[in-house]
């Protein structure tokens, strides 16, 4: 059972790339917090969580491309409906 993504079980859950996308934005907001910061520590903190921001837009990328795809072949997926692929 997924605790955060939708599923039969949780159907309340998230699409993976809304969860990436959630965050995507609060690594954002964290970025914004220490840009002004000059320290070492904090600049590599910022350089490894704009990286971090790619690897994210990366996957949200991704799972759009998922999503197309079994929307493509099998429709939109139903609310608490039985999953379009696997068990």
């Amino acid at each position: 059972m997924t605790k955060y993504l939708v599923s039969e079980e949780n159907p309340d859950g998230l699409r993976l790339e809304a969860m990436l996308r959630v965050l995507r934005g609060e690594v954002l907001t964290r970025c914004t917090l220490i840009t002004d910061d000059t320290r070492a520590e904090a600049q590599q903190v910022l350089a490894n969580n704009i990286k971090v921001l790619e690897l994210l837009s990366e996957a949200i990328q991704l799972a759009e491309s998922s999503t197309h795809t079994l929307d493509k072949a099998f429709g939109p997926s139903h609310k608490g409906g039985l999953p379009r692929i696997g068990t």
